[in-house]
């Protein structure tokens, strides 16, 4: 359907939501962002507005960790996304994924001044995994749709579409606005400015009426070197005192802590928990430990890090004796180091 006939990109966000399972959004109402939270609202999703952007932001992250699902936040341009950053940052450690929706200037403002108007993409990106910023109407849909897959797949993480304020109303009131703002004389430069806006309208409204309803990509979580997991395995069964510690990315799907549970009860290993994986094993699980966790990874002859990161908690590994052997499991090279 066409923007024409009063379809507004907040419907096309909305649509790719839903499209995804979404059925709550978090957020602090602002005027940037209204069309989407009107649609949510129309196609049946809760609204759940917060007091500060930082708590929708955070509110998705437990939404997700929850259910392995992105959860979805939304906040207004400028102060409404650069108050988000903390809890942003968290959901970047946390490998969360989650999808931040920002508002945004008008696109042919952005630099000049306009209502919380601000450089967006210095302050977010370094804590993203990805930084979409919309252009076209038709884009927000398949935007959405992108950052889904891109928050799930590899290391999950936050991901940013930045959704400018006048690609979310209807086409009729966007052409109005510019219209209204348009030169009327007949000078060179009047005349080159509205030659200017007709063509930045045609940009952002191009292709809106051959956009298809979205659809979810399909991601698959990466599988394991089968050589390498025949090693690690022969390792497991050499090794006199083996010792196992899981964290919160051998949780990142969370319909998976049965089977997470269940193999560790075949393994019969002594294991440790941190992160999210605390609790998965109940209160009483025979093989579970938790304290004297560096004596017991410097007794260990083989230590098994199933999504730990090697960092302070585990003193970057010196707690590791050197003889040992070290299996890492985890979705990031870097921490698997």
């Amino acid at each position: 359907m066409s923007n024409a006939i009063g379809i507004t990109g907040g419907d096309r966000v909305a649509e790719a939501l839903q499209a995804h399972g979404v059925t709550c959004l978090y957020t602090l109402c602002g005027g940037h962002v209204a069309p989407i939270l009107a649609a949510a609202k129309a196609r049946g999703m809760r609204i759940v507005d917060v007091r500060h952007e930082a708590t929708a932001v955070f509110a998705a992250d437990a939404a997700a960790r929850r259910s392995g699902l992105p959860g979805v936040a939304v906040v207004t341009a400028g102060p409404g996304v650069s108050n988000t950053i903390t809890a942003l940052k968290n959901a970047q450690l946390a490998q969360s994924p989650l999808l931040l929706i920002g508002g945004a200037a008008p696109t042919a403002l952005q630099g000049r001044g306009a209502l919380q108007d601000i450089a967006q993409r210095p302050l977010v990106a370094p804590h993203v995994k990805h930084y979409r910023k919309v252009r076209r109407v038709a884009d927000l849909g398949p935007a959405i749709t992108e950052a889904f897959a891109l928050a799930v797949a590899g290391v999950p993480g936050p991901v940013f579409v930045e959704c400018p304020v006048d690609l979310l109303y209807d086409e009729a009131t966007i052409r109005d606005w510019y219209g209204q703002a348009s030169p009327h004389g007949k000078s060179l430069a009047e005349r080159a400015q509205r030659a200017y806006i007709r063509w930045h309208l045609a940009r952002m409204f191009a292709n809106t009426k051959r956009s298809a309803t979205p659809t979810p990509n399909i991601v698959i979580a990466p599988e394991p070197d089968a050589a390498a997991l025949e090693r690690a395995a022969r390792a497991i069964e050499r090794s006199e005192r083996p010792l196992l510690l899981i964290g919160s990315q051998a949780l990142a799907a969370a319909d998976q802590a049965p089977h997470v549970s269940a193999a560790v009860a075949a393994l019969g290993l002594p294991v440790y928990l941190s992160g999210m994986a605390r609790g998965l094993l109940g209160r009483h699980h025979q093989r579970q430990y938790f304290h004297q966790r560096r004596k017991a990874l410097r007794d260990a002859d083989c230590v098994i890090l199933a999504g730990v990161p090697c960092d302070f908690r585990l003193d970057y590994g010196s707690h590791v004796r050197r003889s040992a052997t070290l299996i890492a499991a985890n979705r990031s090279a870097r921490e698997a180091r």
